[in-house]
């Protein structure tokens, strides 16, 4: 029983043999995705993280850019995909795009910790699941082309179900155009830092989220390829209960380090201040 319930001994007499959680608003009340735990919302504090597994809940992008920066200035806002002819889908995106304030699945911007300035892409999934499009490429590239000019690092915060199936092949292709913006970008000596959130499935993982210098993760975030339950109908096995886990990932190597959430801001200030490049590495 939650400690704010204890404290009236008249609460407790009438709710003796019922669920106390049944009397109270559903709104006040989460559960954590990864432990299960069932949490007080105000338990979660500022950064939104379960306090017995430390998995962090998902946050919009603003939510985000205001945890990790002292300032941040919006680039591209206005930037979205094409109409595209697929059943509902200008419809659904419209919808989205009211309901969140954005155009696109991706913010960027020119953000700053310390004094320090970076280019900084925070993915959303809160829109159509943070899905690769045409929009989101053009964004990503843009960050990196900025970037790449003005010899800045980029921070790109990862969050996505994978490729846009409405776009098809043109979302595909966004997975290449990125990347050949990453290559420009590492190729003038400058610094690119990747932190995966839950989740980061798909395309997004199979080309610029494994791309970054440093990659690292929040604590419990699921990324992969293809979903657990398509692999297991796949391989006709059960798999380990951690699979495309953040952890299993640092264990096997396919990442840096797994880091909590309130620390990321202070990791992110030192990396990017470590891999500031020598005169002689510039253009």
């Amino acid at each position: 029983m939650l400690d704010f319930l204890k404290r009236s001994k008249k609460v407790a007499k009438v709710t003796r043999n019922t669920d106390l959680y049944d009397q109270m608003p559903a709104h006040l009340f989460v559960d954590c995705p990864y432990c299960k735990t069932r949490l007080y919302e105000k338990q979660l504090g500022t950064h939104k993280v379960c306090p017995e597994c430390q998995y962090g809940f998902r946050l919009n992008a603003f939510e985000r850019i205001e945890q990790v920066t002292d300032t941040f200035t919006e680039m591209d806002a206005h930037v979205t995909g094409p109409v595209v002819d697929f059943p509902g889908y200008s419809e659904k995106r419209q919808q989205v795009q009211q309901k969140t304030g954005l155009q696109e699945a991706v913010v960027t911007g020119i953000g700053t910790i310390k004094q320090t300035e970076f280019a900084l892409g925070v993915m959303d999934t809160h829109f159509i699941m943070g899905s690769l499009g045409q929009g989101v490429g053009e964004k990503i590239t843009r960050l990196f082309e900025y970037a790449t000019e003005h010899e800045l690092p980029v921070v790109l915060f990862t969050a996505s179900g994978g490729a846009r199936m409405q776009e098809g092949i043109l979302s595909l292709m966004q997975m290449a155009k990125i990347s050949g913006a990453i290559n420009n970008h590492a190729r003038a000596g400058l610094f690119y830092l990747v932190v995966l959130t839950d989740p980061t499935m798909g395309g997004v993982t199979a080309s610029f989220a494994m791309d970054g210098d440093v990659i690292l993760a929040e604590p419990h975030a699921m990324v992969g390829f293809a979903g657990r339950r398509v692999i297991e109908q796949t391989m006709h096995e059960t798999l380990p209960v951690d699979f495309q886990r953040a952890e299993m990932l640092r264990a096997d190597g396919h990442i840096d380090e797994v880091i909590a959430r309130e620390q990321l801001p202070d990791v992110i200030s030192r990396l990017i201040t470590l891999h500031q490049p020598s005169e002689g590495m510039k253009r």
